[in-house]
């Protein structure tokens, strides 16, 4: 591993990239240079496009003068690009709200609905709740994102979730994708993919695309082999 270096980077970006779990050159490239700089943004970093310049210098071993125009161009041009990018919730806290969403799914599965269970997170609270009812509801779109953030909106007050996070066992699907985008979440945790029909990357990527307006960061893998086997055991039992 390389440690990073004063110059190119200021000392107090080093420190704060530390914290972040980016260490070395060799990290700083896997993350990508207009990634390391949103996630200093996010952290409360002051973020000047010389930093994000001093990042990509760092990443291939230069002084961030060494950069050419179109280097620089080319820089600008990926940070408009990116998807948003914010901080995980720490990880006891990811850990409680996944629970809390797998019960809901269980409780889905109990109804003969296929086991996919949400709750909308907004400051500490769970604020709205939900799990997949198109059967019993006879509603196409009652899944269980989107039961959960009309309930989330209504004790709001507000049809924008802004500051709310949603979790949810299954990757949303295009439907869902798209309302959580509209209501500008500020993060989606899901837990396993979907391979069929999911819209964070497994099909396409709502959530990364610029002409939509996104406000959402995405990650996935959350409780995923516990998510995976709810589902799995689900399908089983309907098909013995």
């Amino acid at each position: 591993m390389t440690p990073l270096t004063s110059p190119p980077l200021p000392p107090s970006a080093i420190a704060a990239l530390a914290e972040l779990g980016i260490g070395s050159r060799e990290q700083l490239a896997a993350h990508g240079a207009v990634s390391a700089y949103l996630l200093l943004k996010a952290a409360g970093q002051t973020a000047t496009e010389r930093l994000l310049f001093a990042l990509s210098a760092a990443e291939r071993g230069l002084h961030w003068q060494q950069l050419s125009d179109h280097d620089r161009a080319q820089l600008r041009h990926a940070l408009r690009a990116h998807p948003p990018v914010r901080l995980l919730p720490p990880l006891a806290e990811q850990q409680r709200y996944m629970d809390a969403a797998l019960a809901l799914a269980e409780q889905g599965a109990r109804d003969g609905e296929v086991p996919v269970g949400a709750v909308v997170v907004y400051r500490g609270e769970i604020i709205g709740r939900g799990y997949n009812q198109p059967i019993g509801r006879h509603d196409p779109s009652a899944h269980a994102e989107m039961l959960a953030l009309r309930e989330a909106a209504a004790t709001l007050g507000n049809y924008r979730l802004a500051g709310c996070d949603l979790y949810v066992t299954l990757e949303p699907c295009p439907m869902c994708a798209g309302a959580i985008v509209m209501a500008r979440f500020d993060r989606v945790l899901y837990g396993a993919r979907e391979p069929k029909t999911g819209a964070a990357g497994s099909q396409l990527d709502l959530f990364a695309n610029r002409q939509l307006n996104p406000h959402t960061a995405v990650f996935g893998g959350l409780s995923a082999e516990r998510c995976q086997q709810q589902l799995s055991e689900f399908f089983q039992q309907r098909r013995s």
